[in-house]
């Protein structure tokens, strides 16, 4: 009878940008501050320096990747859920904030030590550049499905601005969280309600759009 072959029991691979991703964090939150240099960091990884420039051409990528995944993390989440697709706009971006702040929750450490808020509105901060993008697409998504649903109104001008005003809305609520001490961030919760509330007041319709339909019809029939 012949003798059976057996197979050899190979390691798990071990995806090298993820363990570079995982060591960057540790540092960040063990020490404090960023390492000192790209060659030190791969050298106490074990990692020749080549390595770490194949996936990323700073550490401020990483964090970029980092806070880009995120919101894609979030995004997808909501999305699978069936229930999703049956809200309106409004319902969808209250989904969003408050999953995006537990997915926050679970890195909060690291949230605090990144997250960086300008003090100019049209600058985006280098981290959070691809965070920025992936919410302004789902924004301009919720905001056009809202508009042909007539949640939203479309106005000259500033309807192409909606999701600039999300940005800053965003911006708040994440701050607003990191600054939080009630228990399990209940204020953030009602902070949420009373800021989305507030918004899609202002993009629906409101008096003023009354008062433009009203002088309209008085110069039409004058």
């Amino acid at each position: 009878m012949a003798k059976q072959a057996t197979k050899k029991k190979t390691a798990p691979r071990v995806n090298t940008q993820q363990k570079i991703v995982k060591a960057y964090k540790d540092h960040l939150l063990r020490n404090g501050s960023k390492p000192a240099s790209v060659y030190q960091f791969t050298a106490d990884l074990g990692l020749d320096e080549i390595e770490f420039y194949k996936y990323f051409p700073s550490f401020e990528v990483i964090d970029n990747e980092i806070w880009s995944e995120m919101i894609i993390h979030t995004i997808q989440s909501i999305k699978s859920d069936k229930v999703f697709e049956e809200y309106g706009a409004r319902e969808k971006m209250l989904s969003f904030y408050y999953t995006l702040i537990e997915v926050l929750k679970k890195d909060r450490s690291y949230v605090k030590m990144t997250f960086k808020r300008s003090n100019k509105p049209e600058f985006v901060p280098a981290q959070l550049k691809g965070f920025k993008a992936e919410f302004d697409m789902f924004c301009k998504e919720i905001i056009s499905e809202g508009q042909d649903s007539e949640e939203i109104v479309r106005r000259p001008y500033i309807s192409d601005r909606y999701h600039d005003g999300l940005w800053l809305q965003l911006v708040f609520i994440i701050s607003f969280w990191l600054r939080d001490t009630s228990k399990d961030f209940e204020r953030t919760d009602a902070a949420i309600e009373k800021s989305a509330n507030l918004s899609f007041e202002l993009m629906g319709r409101g008096p003023l759009d009354m008062i433009v339909d009203f002088g309209k019809f008085l110069y039409q029939n004058k």
